[in-house]
């Protein structure tokens, strides 16, 4: 099972040795299994790599990640896996009725303000965490009175501070949108790998939007990665993530989640593990004509530390 985060910040030349990634930094040499590595992430304008071990990364299912110039996530390397049903999957994506996608919407919505009432029970606000859970029972289908939005407003407030803006220059809004790219990215591979057209989303439809599934489907993980966030960072008062604060991030794909199976039953796995979950009853959906997903619960830092 993958387990390993390899963060790349450092001039360097990666090629492919023995199925290991072989990275090459000032005449030294370090080499790591590729069955061992979950995500690779370069952070570096002066990394170069091997098309063979490019290659090996897609065959062995490794996410591979680039950064912008701003050193935020901005590209994955998706795999050309054939899917074994994947043309019956596109053809039921396409067809999917609107009242399907509405409902599995609803769902996603409901469990993302659930999950952020969880974050704020974990976080000491009993009352707004109680009006959160009061709120996600009230959504309909589609969400068609923008609970999500409501939800939000009151949620955001009371686990950073009242005067928190999503939109502010700061590092936890640069730590959650650094651990929200890379949850997107490991998504939009899971989707790929299953034989969804990721542009083609439930809700979003935006259509400049190559992901807009991938932005579907990671809405009751957000709540999570604020929890992992806060539980790693407290007091920072810069506005800049460090190195040693991205391998941090990226690493949440290998944190454990309780998650919540179609059956009803709970579970724990890694997030990576969870990913692919609600990716695969997604497609089961599309077959059976249900709407019942495999969810995420919150982030288990207890079982973690054992």
């Amino acid at each position: 099972m993958t387990w390993r985060s390899v963060v790349i910040t450092k001039p360097s030349y990666l090629k492919l040795k023995d199925q290991g990634l072989v990275v090459v930094q000032n005449e030294e040499e370090v080499k790591i299994p590729l069955e061992d590595i979950a995500v690779l992430l370069i952070d570096n304008p002066q990394v170069t790599l091997s098309s063979q071990l490019l290659s090996a990364c897609a065959s062995q299912q490794v996410t591979l990640i680039t950064v912008g110039a701003d050193h935020h996530p901005n590209g994955v390397l998706l795999p050309f896996i054939p899917h074994s049903r994947a043309l019956q999957v596109i053809y039921r994506q396409i067809n999917m009725g609107k009242p399907h996608a509405k409902r599995l919407w609803q769902q996603l919505v409901k469990q993302k303000i659930i999950n952020q009432a969880h974050t704020l029970q974990q976080s000491n606000q009993i009352i707004q965490a109680k009006r959160l859970r009061s709120i996600a029972v009230e959504v309909k289908s589609g969400d068609s009175e923008n609970l999500e939005s409501i939800a939000s407003q009151v949620y955001f407030p009371a686990l950073f501070g009242l005067h928190f803006n999503r939109r502010s220059s700061n590092f936890i809004n640069a730590a959650l949108n650094y651990s929200y790219a890379i949850i997107r990215a490991a998504l939009a591979r899971y989707l790929v790998m299953y034989g969804f057209i990721t542009a083609l989303g439930l809700h979003h439809c935006n259509q400049q939007n190559s992901f807009n599934l991938a932005d579907d489907l990671i809405e009751p993980f957000r709540a999570i990665a604020d929890a992992y966030v806060l539980s790693k960072f407290t007091n920072r008062l810069e506005d800049i993530l460090t190195t040693t604060d991205k391998a941090l991030l990226v690493n949440i794909l290998n944190q454990d989640v309780a998650t919540l199976n179609v059956r009803g039953e709970s579970e724990v796995s890694t997030m990576l593990v969870a990913l692919e979950a609600i990716v695969v009853s997604l497609s089961q959906c599309l077959k059976s004509g249900k709407h019942k997903l495999h969810m995420p619960l919150y982030f288990a830092p207890d079982i973690e530390d054992e």
